[in-house]
């Protein structure tokens, strides 16, 4: 990928003592831990009703943090109103939150469970996304927030456990290498978004989560029929797929055959060009064998990073 990559200036952190941490050893075949979401909390955020608490200004478009109560229950949970939408020249209007819920249908049938339930439903400002909200983990010491997935060090590669994305600008003319963990949770978000064509893979939408899981938010930008696939996980880019990413893409070809439930579903919230589209990669993922690398013609890592 072009380097180095601008990102906004700040401190370089310190090179990582010792390797990333991986996932919780006491996940499940599947890879995620068993305090994971079930179908109940999907009811409560498409049935609950919403109360907006506050506006998330940082956001490009209107995400509304709110509570949302039904049958005895209670939570948070992220409104994106359609209304609130910033019109894209590359995305049709109006259509950011469909693509929220079909990276959400996706995501369940890898089994991976990387994206918080989300649905699409009636609000108190019209139709719109609506996302079960994740409180962040703390580290298993109690001390702070989970260890980073993100990193600048100094050094020219990678420590152990980390995998080089690329050089960056610093600013005042110094520049330092962007790492990830090399992580399979990770990997497998990774192989997700490359599925989905995810446009803007930054380190904030990484949520770690109690129990080990990790979560991934803000999938507006996703499904184009163009490759656009723009992220910070691009470390294991050309390297061989996992055999477990094989074995979720062919369940995914499976799911989205003609008349198959992921293809009904996904017939719902984005274009037939844009399903034939997501067809189209998984069988370029199975071909090859391997994770895509940038393709030159569109920016490998998004604005801002973070």
């Amino acid at each position: 990928m072009p380097a180095p990559e601008r990102i906004p200036a700040g401190r370089v952190s310190a090179p990582p003592a010792g390797p990333a941490a991986p996932a919780k050893a006491d996940q499940g075949p599947d890879g995620q831990a068993p305090d994971g979401h079930g179908p109940s909390d999907k009811d409560l955020i498409a049935h609950g009703e919403l109360t907006v608490r506050g506006r998330i200004r940082e956001a490009s478009n209107a995400v509304l943090y709110c509570s949302v109560s039904h049958e005895g229950r209670t939570a948070h949970c992220v409104y994106k109103p359609v209304a609130g939408e910033q019109p894209l020249w590359d995305f049709p209007d109006g259509t950011l939150a469909q693509r929220e819920v079909a990276a959400y249908e996706v995501s369940e049938v890898t089994g991976w469970g990387l994206v918080p339930p989300t649905v699409l439903r009636e609000g108190p400002y019209g139709e719109g996304m609506c996302q079960l909200w994740i409180e962040p983990a703390e580290d298993d010491g109690g001390e702070g927030e989970a260890p980073p997935l993100l990193a600048l060090v100094e050094d020219d590669e990678p420590g152990d456990g980390w995998k080089a994305v690329g050089s960056a600008e610093v600013g005042e003319g110094r520049t330092a290498l962007l790492v990830h963990a090399d992580d399979a949770r990770l990997r497998r978000l990774a192989v997700l978004d490359a599925v989905i064509n995810n446009g803007d893979r930054k380190g904030g939408h990484l949520l770690p989560a109690p129990g080990g899981r990790l979560y991934a938010i803000d999938h507006g930008v996703t499904f184009n029929v163009d490759d656009k696939l723009r992220t910070l996980l691009w470390g294991w880019a050309g390297e061989p797929l996992t055999e477990e990413a094989l074995d979720v893409l062919a369940r995914l070809a499976d799911a989205l055959a003609d008349g198959a439930p992921l293809a009904t579903r996904l017939a719902e919230l984005i274009t037939p060009a844009e399903t034939d589209a997501v067809r189209s990669r998984i069988r370029e993922l199975r071909h090859t064998g391997r994770h895509p690398e940038p393709s030159g013609q569109w920016p490998a890592i998004p604005w801002p990073p973070v």
